[in-house]
């Protein structure tokens, strides 16, 4: 059996992928429960950060099973698997809680671009990191070529979609990939969490947008949020709301 499972520690969410006889790769379905318990966990208030981790110890994910969509036509393929992988990966970038992916082994392919969309990665000393695609004639399509280049310098991308190379820990590291490396990255993981949940989760969900929006990820939604939300706490915005109920006209203030 695949999946991907949701466990709660307290204010913490735990998302593991659970499919180690495929060293974790996406089997069908595995998308569609990521994107269903992303959308609960957006809804919850209770639980304040997300630590995305995954079962045994020889690989986080190795990417998409080929046996998901190794017969699917072109049109099905662009359609429906790359766009469905992109809906479920932008909502975990632009989830409003912090999150980290815990690189427990090799994170290939779809599995590297699973751990860009979060806004940390710890890594294990013998995990590596790898665009794998060419060599089995496709190309990385859910965000490699993209949220990677802003996560990784152009070069290294490059030595992985283009010339097969694997990225060690210790580089991924120093190019600030990673924040940190070690033989228990679940435990790094944990203490970084511990000291996100000390902080005000409305003002880390804002630094998030923010954040986000200087680096173009989702930038004319980020924009927009933010602008609602200072609105909502408006005199105005409680005037219009009363004014329509009551069939008046509206007496703004200004506040």
């Amino acid at each position: 059996m695949s999946s991907v499972d949701l466990i709660r520690h307290g204010r913490i969410a735990e998302l593991r992928l659970d499919n180690p006889a495929r060293m974790n790769a996406f089997a069908a379905g595995m998308l569609a429960q990521l994107a269903r318990h992303l959308e609960l966990i957006g809804q919850d208030a209770a639980l304040a950060a997300v630590m995305l981790t995954a079962a045994g110890d020889r690989a986080f994910c190795t990417g998409a099973d080929i046996n998901g969509w190794g017969d699917l036509g072109p049109a099905e393929f662009a359609r429906h698997w790359v766009r469905d992988g992109h809906r479920v990966f932008d909502r975990l970038a632009r989830l409003g809680k912090p999150t980290i992916a815990v690189l427990n082994g090799h994170a290939f392919g779809g599995g590297l671009e699973l751990a860009a969309a979060c806004d940390l990665r710890v890594m294990a000393s013998g995990a590596s990191l790898a665009l794998p695609e060419a060599g089995i004639g496709i190309v990385p399509g859910w965000s490699g070529t993209q949220r990677l280049m802003r996560l990784m310098p152009e070069a290294m991308v490059k030595e992985m979609a283009l010339f097969g190379q694997r990225i060690g820990a210790d580089r991924a590291l120093a190019c600030g990939f990673v924040s940190a490396v070690g033989d228990d990255p679940r435990a790094l993981a944990l203490a970084l969490l511990d000291r996100a949940l000390s902080l005000s989760p409305r003002a880390v969900e804002i630094s998030k947008a923010m954040i986000h929006a200087a680096q173009g990820e989702d930038r004319g939604a980020m924009v927009e949020a933010l602008g609602s939300a200072a609105i909502a706490a408006s005199a105005d915005r409680n005037e219009g709301i009363a004014a329509f109920r009551e069939k008046r006209k509206p007496q703004f203030s200004g506040q």
